[in-house]
């Protein structure tokens, strides 16, 4: 049996493909992500409470590499095997090198309900592998492309809108806040964000069901070579990720985490930068494959297969 937060998930496919006058409102939904992202900040900042050293600044340094050399590695791939133009190339780059916060949320649930350790940092992952796969994307577009007549974004323009993000903000903040704070200090107020995750959580899968039902319904077979990106892509993504926390000697749980990272896909700040600094790139397209295919494979069936494959390599090494 899947878990029960994913059938959240799965109900919103069954109740979107049926045309369902199922919705979340927006308000609600809004609210839902804030609390998703707060919490998110607030469990990791927790678990570092106490526990800041200089042994992190390795670690900060490998992760923050994977946002950058992701996209690099994916853009001749999307260039010329998906055949996508320079624009869509560098607009899939910066999503897939980027991450997504709710399979981020899915995978903290999926690893603390089968009670594999995990760090603090792991939240730092999401800003660590956002921001540089979002920057490196643009930086493509710029340096490759034809610049004549396109408007571009002025370098402070596109670290203010990224690093302003709410998801962004959330996260650091909530961060910083249980940093600070600790498990204990607060617990008027950090006890019930997250005593209330899961069904937050599931909650916000339920939309996220609908939501990918309404764009696998907009899929056609002429983009059956993006369709392919979005399937395979993932496990092959999610082995830097697992490497890279072996060889940090992670806890099980974290390498699990960050390689679900890395095979992930942003659909929440990525298509914000991308629409305002590559307005020739196909948002909904990217959006297509990493919320109708990406999100739907990872949360069904890619986390286990990540933590499979983690045990595995690790018998190697």
């Amino acid at each position: 049996m899947p878990d029960i937060i994913v059938m959240f998930f799965l109900l919103g496919v069954v109740a979107g493909s049926l045309k369902s006058d199922l919705a979340i409102p927006k308000a609600a939904y809004d609210i839902l992500s804030l609390m998703l992202m707060l919490t998110i900040g607030l469990k990791g900042g927790m678990a570092l409470h106490g526990n800041l050293h200089w042994g992190l600044v390795v670690e900060i340094l490998a992760v923050t590499s994977l946002g950058i050399l992701i996209p690099l590695a994916l853009f001749p791939v999307l260039r010329y095997v998906v055949r996508l133009k320079l624009a869509d190339a560098a607009s899939f780059a910066a999503h897939y090198g980027s991450v997504s916060a709710g399979t981020f949320a899915v995978a903290l649930a999926w690893v603390e309900a089968r009670g594999l350790a995990t760090g603090g940092q792991v939240t730092l992952y999401l800003v660590l592998l956002e921001l540089p796969a979002i920057l490196t994307g643009l930086w493509l577009y710029r340096r490759l492309g034809n610049r004549s007549g396109v408007e571009q974004r002025s370098g402070p323009a596109l670290w203010q809108e990224t690093l302003t993000n709410r998801s962004v903000v959330l996260l650091v903040g909530g961060l910083v806040i249980g940093i600070l704070y600790g498990p204990d200090q607060g617990e008027g107020v950090t006890a019930p964000l997250t005593g209330a995750f899961s069904l937050v959580l599931a909650l916000f899968l339920l939309e996220m069901g609908l939501v990918a039902a309404d764009t696998l319904q907009k899929l056609r077979w002429q983009q059956w070579r993006v369709i392919a990106f979005a399937l395979l892509m993932p496990p092959i993504l999610a082995v830097p990720g697992l490497l890279t926390g072996l060889w940090l000697g992670l806890a099980p749980g974290t390498v699990v985490i960050l390689g679900t990272l890395t095979a992930s896909a942003s659909y929440i700040a990525a298509p914000v930068a991308i629409r305002h600094s590559v307005p020739e790139a196909d948002v909904g397209l990217t959006m297509l494959a990493s919320l109708g295919v990406t999100f739907p494979f990872n949360v069904l069936v890619g986390i286990g297969l990540y933590s499979w494959l983690a045990e595995n390599l690790n018998n190697l090494s």
